[in-house]
């Protein structure tokens, strides 16, 4: 199973040319399932079918603002969506409104539980985006039991591989321990940024360092091997002849 991740950069910039790069590069990657972040619906706007026309993609978005344009998450699937489901994630106070769009994915191989959200940006908010993984794990495991298929979550998750956000999910600290696999870091090739103000003008534009902070995450393998990484690359990273947004991607290879 090819799972992929993008944070589009709703409508910033030249949306059009962007556009094209996206479903050119993103027909050339030709993933089962591609989760979008950053992603814009509502009178007249859909940008989640206007990056999968023509591809064969069932779509599904969600959000929990309530603006005549949302910006919210979609989720681009191969396989059927049966159900799907809006959270707001915890804000810490903050003015921001993130979400997490869960769906029910009918594969040939079983139902998966996929997960797409988008955290907090903010550098100095760590604190919140804590809040915010604590919360999405908790969903995660209320409603992907573990004899299922390994849930999948994917995202801008804005922090870093090291940070408590990412560490938590990862098993490594907390009062409560989950686990999901860090695609890039268990299997990924090269440097694995997906944020490069040094490379990208559309990143440089922000003036923020550069760093790896989307993901493919899965809480595998199972018993039965379901659910490993077996590779995971940065995608969405060439101009054709602008880059598809001001972040790359992830794409990553998942057992099945």
């Amino acid at each position: 199973m090819r799972v992929a991740t993008l944070n589009i950069w709703n409508r910033c910039g030249p949306w059009e040319e962007r556009l094209q790069a996206i479903r050119s590069q993103l027909r050339e990657l030709d993933p089962d399932v591609l989760g979008l972040q950053e992603v814009l619906a509502g009178s007249g706007v859909d940008q989640a079918r206007d990056v999968a026309e023509a591809l064969g993609y069932h779509v599904a978005f969600g959000s929990t603002r309530q603006d005549p344009i949302r910006l919210g998450n979609a989720v681009l699937s191969r396989y059927p969506i049966l159900e799907t489901h809006v959270l707001e994630l915890p804000h810490g106070g903050t003015t921001e409104r993130r979400s997490l769009l869960c769906a029910e994915l009918d594969a040939p191989f079983g139902r998966v539980p996929f997960f797409v959200t988008h955290l907090n940006w903010k550098l100095h908010e760590g604190h919140v985006r804590y809040e915010q993984v604590r919360f999405v794990a908790g969903e995660v495991m209320a409603r992907a039991p573990i004899a299922g298929f390994p849930p999948i979550l994917v995202g801008d998750l804005n922090a870093e591989p090291d940070s408590d956000e990412i560490r938590y999910l990862r098993g490594f600290t907390g009062e409560k321990r989950v686990y999901f696999a860090d695609a890039f870091g268990v299997a990924g090739e090269g440097a694995g940024v997906t944020f490069s103000p040094r490379t990208n003008p559309f990143a440089g534009e922000t003036h923020e360092p550069e760093r790896r902070i989307d993901y493919v995450l899965v809480r595998g393998p199972d018993s039965r091997a379901r659910g490993r990484v077996t590779r995971a690359r940065v995608c969405f990273d060439r101009a054709e002849p602008v880059f598809p947004s001001d972040h790359y991607g992830v794409v990553a290879e998942i057992s099945t």
